[in-house]
């Protein structure tokens, strides 16, 4: 299994020689290689089992090295940099001819952003190369949010990963690109629409592609554990239609009676949206390891962070 620590020297060195390292970010863990070296972006397809048409996004701690990579940044791009980075936030701008091909897996466009970690943050500062670094998981499997989810899934692929506690957002960026100059959200994430729009105005929403997506975290089925999850209306009706199954409850604010309490996993007994986003992938790690028939779940209140909580569980439930 791999290294866990805090030692950003090691980490460093490692990046700099083309090896794999996982960071930790506000939104998940990220499985971070040198996002210029077609090379070590290439480590990164192999260790997650990621089909080279869903494209990285590329992690830096300036808008200035942004510059470096980038071009043709629009006034609104630069307007939301400057109200949410460091954050949950992803923009996707025009690349220059030094980032490889495979890292945007041949778009015009790089997804880029400044996480707001201040370990990552500091790791970033020291390097000359921006970071691809998608979630730290096997290809469409339920993202780490602490360094041991890191370690029991890809724990064998790569040697160092950095210690940066329980990430405090819990689901992925929001990612924001820009079509005949309209503001586009290509995935719902970490940082809501109303955000956004206080910002810049109206956006449109395009979230979801079944292949050859235009930009990062498009594919319909996605964050899924092995268990199947269902997604339904009400958790009393869809226990009726599973009797006889062993079934575990993801819950918004309450759980069920009947079901064991160990077979359940309420995201927020409060109805807290940030904290139920900050649990969803833990309590979907812990419902897969019960060795259950099936995951029933039902959406939380679709505002706010809501919506892309929302997006996970019914990407999470394509396949179930």
């Amino acid at each position: 299994m791999a290294e866990i620590g805090q030692d950003l020297a090691q980490a460093k060195r490692l990046l700099e020689s083309g090896e794999l390292v996982a960071i930790p970010t506000e939104t998940v863990y990220g499985l971070a290689a040198n996002g210029l070296n077609a090379q070590a972006a290439a480590k990164i397809f192999e260790a997650k089992d990621r089909p080279s048409f869903d494209p990285l996004i590329c992690h830096t701690d300036t808008m200035d090295k942004v510059e470096r990579f980038t071009q043709n940044i629009p006034a609104q791009a630069y307007a939301l940099a400057e109200a949410f980075w460091p954050g949950p936030m992803t923009l996707l701008l025009e690349r220059q001819s030094n980032v490889p091909e495979l890292t945007v897996s041949g778009l015009p466009r790089v997804g880029v952003r400044i996480p707001n970690h201040p370990q990552t943050l500091k790791l970033l500062a020291s390097l000359e190369f921006p970071l691809a670094a998608p979630s730290a998981n096997p290809f469409g499997y339920i993202s780490p949010t602490t360094a041991q989810h890191v370690d029991d899934q890809l724990g064998e692929k790569l040697s160092y990963i950095i210690d940066g506690g329980h990430s405090e957002v819990g689901i992925e960026s929001t990612i924001i690109g820009f079509e005949n100059n309209m503001p586009t959200i290509y995935r719902l994430g970490g940082l809501s629409v109303e955000q956004i729009e206080d910002v810049i105005g109206s956006v449109q929403v395009k979230a979801h592609s079944s292949s050859n997506p235009s930009a990062p975290g498009m594919l319909k089925s996605h964050y899924s554990p092995s268990c199947p999850v269902i997604l339904g209306e009400k958790l009393e009706e869809m226990m009726k239609a599973y009797a006889g199954k062993k079934v575990g409850i993801l819950g918004f604010d309450y759980g069920l009676e009947d079901v064991a309490a160990e077979d359940q996993f309420i995201l927020s007994v409060k109805g807290d949206l940030k904290e139920a986003a900050t649990r969803l992938f833990t309590g979907l790690r812990y419902l897969d390891s019960r060795k259950l028939d099936l995951i029933i779940t039902t959406q939380v209140p679709d505002t706010g962070l809501g919506r892309g909580i929302n997006d996970r569980l019914r990407r999470s439930a394509a396949k179930g």
